[in-house]
């Protein structure tokens, strides 16, 4: 056979069988960037998620720390005296805050890594 005789092959090039998607559904990632009102969906999903996150984390510190004045001036309160400088408000602010603070404030970012890493496997469509 000769060159002009023989089939021509071509090479079909596609999605993998794997990740094909369903028809007619278009993936996240379009949505969002089409600004679709299903993208604009997701992208609010996100944002009320990381805000969530955020207001708890805000909560927390103002429950936790924001009460420590009361707490301080309790002593007083019973005494009748002024408030004096006691050693333990001291290493109430100094020392035992700063635990308090890191530790809500390492929970925020994990939970606002997580946020966006659920947020990305949705937009890829893993």
């Amino acid at each position: 056979m000769s060159a002009e005789q023989r089939p021509r092959r071509e090479v079909v090039t596609g999605v993998p069988r794997g990740t094909r998607r369903a028809p007619g559904h278009a993936p996240a990632r379009s949505e969002i960037t089409e600004q679709t009102t299903l993208g604009a969906t997701y992208v609010r999903s996100l944002m009320r998620s990381q805000l969530r996150s955020a207001l708890y984390a805000l909560g927390t510190l103002a429950l936790l720390v924001g009460t420590l004045p009361l707490l301080f001036a309790l002593p007083a309160a019973f005494d009748g005296h002024a408030l004096s400088p006691q050693p333990f408000v001291w290493a109430a602010l100094g020392v035992a805050v700063h635990p308090v603070m890191w530790l809500t404030a390492r929970w925020y970012v994990r939970r606002a890594e997580r946020n966006e890493r659920d947020f990305t496997r949705l937009v890829e469509g893993r």
